[in-house]
């Protein structure tokens, strides 16, 4: 798999030529590589014997790119598919690192969104994750096939209890 600091140029079909890339690549990379790298969107294709790929949409296994992950089962690679576009942004969220008399601020776009009564950063590192799958219908698509029928049924039955009919 090439990372996103690996400097080789792919040799599989692109509408660039081998040669422009490869000059192109001797530029620094903006800042804003990593996101973009990681933002997909993200597709899922089976792999004959190996599992399930991620791939970036207009790659695939079939067209001779390399996959970005392979799990065992699609779920799996689904979920991965939802997360990962999150993965190459800066943090939604940060966590002050002493507490107030309310607890550990948690910051948002530079503004105290609430506080926790411990510290703990796993809790801070998730809210950026569903924040992220909030905003991306797609990486929302994603979670919820990935979730599985059973787990769409029982939401489905507390978001219609939330929301009754007049």
């Amino acid at each position: 798999m090439q990372g996103s600091d690996d400097r080789s140029i792919p040799l599989y079909r692109n509408a660039f030529t081998h040669p422009f890339l490869q000059r192109f690549g001797e530029l620094d990379e903006p800042p804003s590589a990593g996101e973009a790298d990681a933002a997909g969107p993200w597709e899922v294709e089976e792999i004959p014997g190996f599992g399930f790929g991620l791939f970036r949409a207009g790659e695939g296994w079939s067209r001779g790119f390399p996959p970005a992950a392979v799990f065992d089962r699609r779920p799996v690679a689904l979920l991965a598919a939802a997360v990962l576009p999150g993965t190459g942004r800066d943090a939604a969220f940060r966590l002050h690192k002493s507490a107030g008399a309310a607890g550990y601020a948690v910051e948002s776009a530079g503004e105290v969104a609430g506080h926790i009564a411990l510290f703990d950063e796993r809790l801070v590192d998730a809210l950026h994750v569903v924040e992220m799958i909030a905003r991306s219908p797609l990486s929302l698509a994603n979670l919820l096939e990935g979730a599985g029928a059973l787990a769409l049924e029982r939401a489905g039955a507390i978001l219609d209890n939330r929301f009754p009919q007049a």
